[in-house]
C-alpha cells in the first residue's frame, strides 16, 4: 500500500516537473537565432586562467576571431605553474592585455580575485567574464549584444553547450542540468517578482555600472559558486537580466571524465546550500526519493499497476530528453544512476568539508568559519 501511494505521488510529481521544465526551457531563446548587434559598446573580455595549458590556446584563438571590433581581451594568469605563461607569450594580438598574479590576497578565492583584478584593469562600459576553456562562435558576442539591445538588459548569461569526451559523463550531464534548472529556474531571471536567476561562469556579460551596483566580486570573494552568486546579486539589486541557450555558439568540455566531474563538484556542492548541514540533508533525501529511487523501487517491488506507472514516468522522461533538451533519448535511462551520483557528491562534499573544517581550493585552504562569513 505504501509503495502504491509513493508511486502515485511520484508519478504526479514527475509529470508536473516535466511539464514545468518543458514550458520553462522552451521560453529561453537560442543565441544563434538572435540578430547581430547594431552598435558595439566598449567591451572588456576578462578571462581567468590557472594551469590551462590543454585548452587555453584553442579558447583564446576563438576569442581572437570574434566579429566584434570594439573590445579588449584581458587574460589574468593566476599563479599558473604549467605552460600557461608560455602559451600566453606566444599570442601577439593587438587587443590582448596579460595580467600576472603572483600572490593571492587573504580572504579571496583565486578565480574570484583574478576576475576582480581584470575588472580593475578595465574601463569599458561592458564586461564579459568567461573561462579559459570556452570556445566562442565568431558571431556569439555580437548576437549576445543584439539581444541585450532588444531587451535593454544589464546582465546576460548564456547556458553553454556542454560536451565531454566521456560517453558516460555525457549520459549523466542531462540529468544534472535538469536538476540544476529546477533549482535556479533561469526562465524566471527576466521576471523581477520571481525568484529565478541566472549566472554562468562561461558567459556572464554585465554592464559595468550594474556590476558595481551588485557589489562586484568583493561581495562574493569566498564563494566557490561565484557565477551563480553574481547572477543572484544582480537580480537582488533590481537589475535586468536574462538567459539564452548557447548551442553551437558557446561550447566547452566541462569535464573530461566522470571522475573529474565528481571531484570538481565535490569542492562546491556544500557551498550551494550556504554550508547548511540541514539543507544538504534535505537535498540528499529529495534527490534520492524523487530522482534516484522511484523507478528501481517501482519496477522491482511494484505490482502491474505500479510498473505501468513506472513505464509512464520513463516514457515522459525519454520524451523530455529526446525532444525538449535534444539530448540522446537513452540519457533518460541514466536518471536514476545520476540521482544516486548527485546524492553521493552532496553527501561526501558535506562530510569532507565538515571533517576538514573547510575546503581546499587551488592549493589554498579556507576554513568553514571564513567561508560562512560570506553568507548573506
Amino acid at each position: 500500500m505504501m509503495l502504491l501511494v509513493y508511486a502515485i505521488i511520484i508519478s504526479v510529481i514527475w509529470i508536473g516537473v516535466i511539464i514545468y521544465l518543458s514550458v520553462g526551457l522552451s521560453s529561453i531563446k537560442q543565441l544563434k537565432n538572435q540578430p547581430l548587434a547594431n552598435n558595439q559598446p566598449p567591451l572588456a573580455i576578462v578571462v581567468a586562467v590557472r594551469n590551462e595549458e590543454e585548452d587555453l590556446e584553442k579558447a583564446l584563438q576563438s576569442l581572437c576571431n570574434i566579429n566584434y571590433t570594439n573590445h579588449r581581451l584581458i587574460v589574468v594568469n593566476d599563479r599558473s605553474t604549467d605552460r600557461t605563461a608560455e602559451i600566453l607569450a606566444r599570442f601577439d594580438h593587438p587587443k590582448l592585455t596579460i595580467i600576472t598574479i603572483d600572490t593571492l590576497p587573504d580572504g579571496w578565492l583565486g578565480k574570484n580575485n583574478a576576475l576582480y583584478q581584470g575588472y580593475k584593469n578595465s574601463t569599458e562600459e561592458w564586461i564579459l567574464f568567461t573561462d579559459a576553456d570556452v570556445e566562442f562562435h565568431p558571431d556569439a558576442i555580437s548576437r549576445a549584444f543584439g539581444f541585450v539591445e532588444e531587451r535593454n538588459l544589464d546582465h546576460l548569461s548564456i547556458m553553454f553547450d556542454a560536451r565531454s569526451r566521456s560517453m558516460l559523463l555525457n549520459s549523466v550531464l542531462p540529468t544534472v542540468m535538469m536538476m540544476l534548472m529546477m533549482v535556479i529556474r533561469p526562465w524566471n531571471a527576466k521576471r523581477p517578482r520571481r525568484s529565478g536567476t541566472i549566472g554562468v561562469g562561461a558567459f556572464n556579460l554585465i554592464k559595468r555600472a550594474a556590476y558595481e551596483q551588485a557589489g562586484t566580486h568583493v561581495k562574493i570573494r569566498l564563494r566557490p559558486d561565484d557565477d551563480l552568486k553574481l547572477g543572484h546579486n544582480i537580480k537582488r539589486a533590481g537589475l535586468r537580466q536574462d538567459a539564452l541557450k548557447g548551442k553551437d555558439y558557446i561550447c566547452l568540455e566541462w569535464y573530461k571524465s566522470l571522475g573529474q566531474f565528481v571531484n570538481g563538484l565535490m569542492k562546491n556542492s556544500f557551498s550551494v546550500g550556504n554550508y547548511n548541514v540541514f539543507r544538504s540533508i534535505a537535498d540528499i533525501l529529495a534527490t534520492l526519493f524523487l530522482v534516484a529511487l522511484p523507478l528501481p523501487l517501482m519496477f522491482i517491488f511494484g505490482d502491474t499497476n505500479i510498473r505501468l506507472m513506472a513505464v509512464l514516468i520513463l516514457v515522459i522522461q525519454i520524451g523530455f530528453m529526446g525532444i525538449i533538451t535534444t539530448n540522446k533519448w537513452w540519457c533518460a535511462l541514466m536518471i536514476s544512476f545520476s540521482g544516486f551520483l548527485m546524492a553521493y557528491i552532496v553527501a561526501r562534499s558535506t562530510f569532507i568539508t565538515l571533517k576538514q573544517g573547510g575546503i581546499y581550493w587551488r592549493d589554498s585552504f579556507y576554513s568553514l568559519a571564513m567561508l560562512k562569513g560570506e553568507k548573506e
